[in-house]
């Protein structure tokens, strides 16, 4: 290049930093009070069903720190810069679309701006929440996101959910309407699939294992017994529940997803998305194998501890739901009958039996009687259980009513032709059946209940539950499955059970899970500002500088207080590789002298070599950014 064309090169890179400055305008950051941002929160969290609000926090912004700011710019730019031509052609323009800025942590009130649009709505969530919660948020068209940022130890991987994951990797895809639709009925699915006990375990462990290593406090020890406790409860989960064969295909597509064709694709897996490493790692051909998306991807297991061997390639979206659909058939929500409630019993966890009359028990499922060809003849509930009705618990029939269990007949009556639940008043009157009066049915499985009726439930026009007194259920070989010393007996209506699925019918009344977060995010656990320690204060006031500089971006004596930082880092031997970078980036921009350019990127040379392994691996991924940036000058 001649000494010409530097020169007129240099003169349009002067007149981009003064449109720069003109041209620039009050961030959304600034255009919304803290009271305003919480009351939104709020007003958000109130819409939500009432079992769900406590897994919503808030995002308290001012909690994030300049140096937070600093990792979060520094990532989407790097992801942006390598996923230009990796990533699904929609990526960059959902990240545009949704609210979320490459220059700083995007605010859930800007995001709701963007989604409201799309019809979805966000809101942030402390940390880990059981994946059936989360799948229930993506029914609802809510995304739940992670109110963490990772730290600068963790910029490559973090192993608990955060912010970068969450927003800039599930968000930009919901602008497609087939995707976002995928993602709402995957929530739909998940939210009901039957989950085991080892599936509940196996996710405490993960939770316990990542809040150690997120902890800087937390010693060797500590980890390395919590990875021996996550991994025995990975042991002892077998055979998978329907629930862990969902969340495989989850992580093969909403997380580690690939589209196009085995040799011609393109990255939408949030997982990949979010990695600065492994959305690059993936790309290789010889190392990573490329499959064609079918559901049998269910039957392949993942580590979320190291980069993934193969990845599945999905046509596109359409595709996608296909093959979610294909498995959500096979699911005992769509299933019923007793192989059903067989894998409920197996489970060990909370799930729900759904009659043809619409009557759902909810609870621990210990038993179940069929006859000889494999019809359900009685069912079993050990513990509280609840009756419901289209998701709304029956009067009187809550948890507390059937503390102990709960058990009734199913099938067709020996002199009746329709489902008990079908038949008016008047005409179970006309089959002996009348209130207030003695009533024995016979069932065709030979199971006979004789007690006086004193209740009849209807809904719809209806009957939902017959309670009786006195009352004796006998089974086909004479044995007893109910004594009147029991107390009442409440039978549910109906023929056969039509549905399995996991959890409560009525959450509200029957919550499954308990959250700690109770509407505060995990920063409230952190200091204030104000009570960091005198050198990090220093530090996040070097970055709160850069930071304000860089908005500001002034043109007269902008060069002058660049090179001014670059002789205050050179003087001392502290200081980050990251607050480094950014003071590289801005030299680059202003055209300080090489040599001054020089003795940073010298600086960050000599942190590469002294580093971690995720340290080099950073600065060298931004130094050949800045290079490619600015070819001339880095």
């Amino acid at each position: 290049m001649t000494l010409r064309e530097q020169e007129k090169q240099q003169q349009q890179k002067q007149r981009q930093i003064v449109q720069n400055s003109e041209q620039r305008k009050p961030s959304s950051q600034e255009s919304l009070k803290p009271q305003d941002d919480l009351k939104q929160q709020h007003d958000i969290i109130a819409s939500l069903p009432p079992h769900l609000r406590p897994f919503a926090a808030l995002q308290y912004y001012e909690r994030y720190t300049p140096r937070d700011q600093a990792v979060w710019r520094f990532l989407l730019h790097q992801l942006r810069e390598n996923l230009t031509r990796s990533a699904e052609s929609t990526y960059l323009e959902g990240l545009e679309k949704t609210g979320i800025n490459p220059d700083y942590i995007p605010r859930i009130e800007e995001m709701n701006a963007c989604l409201n649009k799309l019809g979805w709505r966000a809101v942030v969530v402390d940390g880990f929440v059981p994946p059936a919660i989360f799948m229930e948020f993506q029914a609802h068209r809510v995304l739940a996101i992670a109110v963490d940022m990772r730290s600068i130890e963790h910029m490559l991987y973090t192993p608990a959910p955060d912010i970068v994951h969450e927003s800039a990797g599930h968000a930009p895809f919901i602008i497609d309407v087939d995707y976002a639709e995928f993602l709402q009925r995957f929530g739909e699915l998940g939210m009901r699939a039957v989950a085991s006990k080892g599936d509940l375990n196996v996710y405490e462990a993960i939770r316990s294992l990542s809040i150690l290593k997120e902890n800087p406090r937390s010693t060797s020890t500590q980890i390395n017994a919590s990875e021996r406790a996550l991994q025995e409860a990975i042991d002892a989960n077998y055979p998978p529940s329907e629930a862990a064969l969902l969340s495989r295909l989850h992580w093969w597509t909403v997380e580690y997803g690939l589209v196009g064709a085995p040799d011609d694709y393109r990255i939408f897996g949030a997982g990949l998305l979010s990695s600065l490493g492994e959305s690059m790692n993936c790309l290789d051909d010889d190392k990573v194998t490329k499959l064609p998306l079918t559901v049998d991807a269910v039957n392949i297991e993942y580590d979320i501890t190291r980069e993934q061997p193969q990845l599945f390639v999905t046509r596109n979206c359409r595709h996608l739901s296909q093959v979610l659909e294909e498995f959500g058939r096979q699911m005992c929500v769509n299933q019923g009958g007793a192989d059903s409630v067989w894998q409920a019993i197996d489970a060990q966890t909370i799930n729900t039996a759904v009659t043809n009359a619409g009557v759902e028990i909810s609870g621990l499922f210990t038993e179940v009687l069929t006859d000889a060809v494999g019809n359900i003849t009685y069912l079993k509930t050990t513990g509280p259980t609840q009756l419901a009705y289209q998701q709304t618990e029956l009067p009187g029939h809550g948890t507390q009513a059937h503390e102990a269990g709960f058990g009734c007949p199913i099938g067709r009556l020996q002199t009746m032709e329709r489902c008990l639940s079908s038949y008016t008043v008047d005409e179970l009157k006309q089959h002996g059946i009348s209130q207030d009066s003695w009533v024995q049915l016979d069932f065709l499985s030979g199971v006979r209940v004789s007690g006086r009726l004193t209740q009849l439930l209807r809904r719809d026009q209806k009957n939902l539950v017959f309670t009786f007194e006195e009352c004796t259920v006998t089974g086909i070989d004479g044995e007893v499955l109910f004594d009147p010393s029991w107390g009442v007996f409440d039978m549910a209506v109906g023929a056969e059970v039509v549905s399995v699925y996991g959890g409560s019918a009525d959450k509200d009344t029957f919550p499954m899970f308990h959250s700690a977060s109770a509407l505060q995010g995990t920063a409230d656990a952190d200091p204030e500002p104000g009570s960091y320690y005198e050198g990090l204060q220093r530090l996040f006031s070097f970055y709160e500088n850069i930071r304000n500089f860089r908005e500001a971006f002034p043109v007269d004596g902008g060069r002058q207080r660049v090179e001014e930082w670059i002789l205050r880092l050179q003087s001392c031997d502290r200081g980050e590789w990251l607050m480094v970078f950014e003071v590289l980036e801005l030299a680059l921009m202003y055209e300080v002298d090489d040599e001054l350019c020089q003795v940073l990127i010298d600086r960050l040379v000599q942190m590469e070599c002294q580093g971690c392994d995720n340290q080099k691996r950073l600065i060298q991924y931004g130094l050949k950014r800045l290079r490619t940036q600015f070819s001339d000058s880095a």
